[in-house]
């Protein structure tokens, strides 16, 4: 539900008249009565860019008669990227604030650009003072550059960082599954076989080179 302070203001003032008012009661009741749209309910749980229930008649075709009814915006709940944040936000948007977001480039430039008196919820202004918190103390930090040296270092480092978790899973599912040593020196020797093997068949290579080279030089 919402309604406009402005339009309150003017029935207020058209019944009470006003040349009847004291001075200083109608800069009171600017005060009490807002001037934009009063957000309650659900609106307050998501991001709607102004648009909120509106409220109007039907009428019909026949006689012309005329029953309040109200039209409701589009809400959709979507999940929307923050790169600041580096993670999705699962928020309840109008379709129109979909539009301006992606007008904008992404949910954190709608929120550093929308001003705060057009953020008209509460999730929207939490969200925006957030967002600029972050990105004053993303500003105050040192940026640092390192040598390609030193960035071949560390990806290295990370490559030997994932190869030992590698081998602790795979040791930790050994210790699961009963993996026994039996199987192990089974490997190793089937290992050593090839290995053997592969020596054994290099030198009969090499010792057939060597009597094709001796028929070469009788003949």
């Amino acid at each position: 539900m919402a309604f406009r302070g402005k339009e309150m203001m003017k029935k207020m003032i058209n019944k009470a008249g006003e040349s009847n008012l004291a001075p200083g009661v109608k800069e009171q009741l600017k005060k009490c009565i807002p001037d934009s749209k009063v957000v309650m309910n659900r609106a307050k749980r998501g991001l709607y860019a102004g648009r909120h229930i509106q409220f109007g008649n039907r009428i019909s075709e026949d006689g012309g008669n005329k029953s309040r009814r109200s039209w409701k915006p589009n809400v959709q709940e979507k999940r929307l990227f923050s790169y600041i944040l580096d993670r999705h936000i699962r928020v309840k948007v109008t379709t129109h604030a979909l539009r301006c977001i992606d007008k904008a480039g992404g949910i954190d430039e709608y929120l550093l650009k929308t001003p705060y008196h057009k953020m008209d919820t509460e999730m929207g202004l939490f969200w925006k003072a957030k967002i600029e918190k972050m990105y004053e103390e993303l500003g105050q930090m040192e940026v640092v550059f390192f040598s390609p040296e030193d960035e071949a270092k560390f990806e290295q480092g990370f490559k030997d960082l994932k190869l030992a978790e590698r081998a602790a899973r795979r040791d930790a599912r050994r210790k699961m599954f009963g993996w026994s040593g039996k199987q192990e020196e089974i490997e190793d020797g089937r290992t050593s076989q090839d290995s053997h093997d592969e020596t054994a068949n290099a030198g009969d290579d090499s010792s057939d080179g060597d009597l094709h080279k001796q028929w070469a030089v009788n003949s």
